[in-house]
């Protein structure tokens, strides 16, 4: 078990701090490395697909988690599958999909470690239906600050402050998860446009509950009556029936096979990241998808991951990195949505990549993202002139509006306003502090929220 001193940063590539990075490859080295972490603390990593400053712990000791990758046992009858948490959803799709299983909860990539997945609940297109990933959550195994492992079960405080709780319980070491059954890797899939924001969220509310997976993606730099335009995407897996005799896909219908494009220049140029260069993309982006189609037939990678096509894609804006900001809204605040978009319009940030999605009712975890209502997520280049007090601006909309934003994303949050978006804040801590009395388990993102 080697330690080397590292940078290390989040996806987001804005604040990255210089830690000792170990790699356990057996629980033995785990519980080695977090007995010997030192005062700096430890934290847990997996792939490294949280944006900001979650997996980070300046002068201290970074536990690179992906070395315990095993997949222990599959129970095909019942769709149940044990395995250690640095296993990614990326592996279980290709070890699971041939058996006739799909991973319950995926977000946009599937480079992300079924501890990640956990630690940061993650959600998907199917919060709706689904909810977040430790809904789907049987049993997991932690490795505390005292060097014992223990087996945590659902519906105890030990399991609701983990899921979500950004590895500051412990190390996950295994987890067992019940699957989703599929009976092909294809997705069916229905697009339309939606002329403005609330052509787009009345289309949601009327039919989303007729789709198990639903996304729509916002023009965010169109403003006037365009305001909130947006490309509606839903879809659900594919039935055997459905593919036509004697084709490929129905002698293969498991086929998974991502394609992967070159990896992009380190940075785009200046005139592709700015205003013009963006809104001249999602003009482009939204004229090209059809007004109504129903029924494409898509493979699961372009549908779910098509960002995951495209190595390192987080190099695009630049060497000073990006600022993905993600909020969500309850039901009744439709008006704060509304109000949100048109500022971020009104305030010309140049972003590609805007999604937003409905949520279904929230899961237990204390520190759990997803409440129902309406959630935004964009991409900012960090470089954006007067970003941070903007930003600042719509976490105090969000507050008031009992919202709250994204651990896993963020990287600039205030502090005083996470007790008002995280109600059982106060017990989370309480609980770190009876499991982790000498602070083992810290990251840069604790520090910066007092976790």
């Amino acid at each position: 078990m080697s330690a080397d001193t590292v940078s290390v940063s989040g996806w987001g590539r804005t604040a990255p701090t210089n830690a000792r990075l170990i790699r356990p490859r057996t629980y033995e080295e785990a519980v080695t490395a977090v007995r010997g972490c030192g005062t700096r603390g430890s934290i847990p990593r997996g792939l490294g697909r949280a944006y900001g400053d979650a997996a980070q712990n300046a002068g201290g000791t970074v536990l690179d988690m992906t070395g315990l990758d095993r997949v222990h046992a599959i129970d095909a009858d019942n769709g149940i599958v044990l395995c250690d948490a640095g296993v990614s959803l990326h592996r279980l799709i290709e070890v699971l999909l041939p058996l006739g299983w799909f991973v319950p909860v995926t977000p946009g990539t599937r480079q992300v470690t079924v501890g990640g997945a956990i630690g940061a609940d993650i959600h998907g297109k199917n919060h709706h239906v689904s909810g977040s990933f430790s809904r789907h959550v049987l049993s997991l195994e932690l490795l505390t600050a005292d060097g014992e492992i223990h087996t945590v079960g659902r519906d105890t405080p030990l399991f609701d402050a983990t899921t979500g709780g950004m590895g500051l319980t412990g190390v996950i070491l295994t987890a067992t998860l019940q699957l989703q059954p599929v009976e092909t890797s294809l997705m069916t899939v229905d697009t339309e446009r939606a002329r403005d924001l609330d052509d787009l969220m009345a289309r949601l509310t009327a039919t989303d509950d007729h789709y198990r997976y639903s996304v729509a993606w916002i023009d965010l730099l169109a403003r006037g009556t365009a305001t909130g335009r947006a490309v509606l995407t839903r879809g659900d897996h594919t039935p055997l029936e459905a593919l036509r005799e004697g084709t490929r896909a129905r002698r293969d219908p498991f086929a998974f096979h991502p394609s992967r494009l070159p990896a992009p220049p380190s940075f785009l140029p200046e005139r592709l990241l700015n205003r013009r260069g963006v809104a001249l993309f999602n003009e482009l982006w939204y004229r090209k998808a059809p007004r109504a189609r129903t029924g494409e037939l898509q493979r699961l990678a372009a549908f779910f991951h098509p960002l995951d096509g495209v190595p390192h894609w987080n190099r695009i804006y630049g060497r000073g990195g990006f600022v993905q900001y993600q909020f969500v809204v309850g039901h009744g605040q439709e008006e704060t949505l509304r109000r949100i978009v048109r500022r971020v319009s009104e305030h010309r940030c140049p972003s590609f990549l805007a999604v937003l999605k409905r949520f279904g009712d929230a899961d237990p975890g204390w520190l759990s993202f997803p409440v129902p209502g309406w959630t935004l997520a964009l991409d900012i280049p960090a470089a954006l002139p007067g970003l941070g007090a903007f930003l600042d601006a719509l976490d105090e909309d969000v507050a008031t509006a009992g919202g709250r934003v994204y651990l896993a994303k963020d990287s600039r949050l205030r502090p005083e306003l996470l007790a008002a978006m995280y109600p059982r804040l106060e017990e989370f801590r309480a609980l770190r502090a009876e499991v982790d009395p000498r602070g083992v388990f810290v990251s840069d993102l604790a520090r910066r929220l007092s976790l």
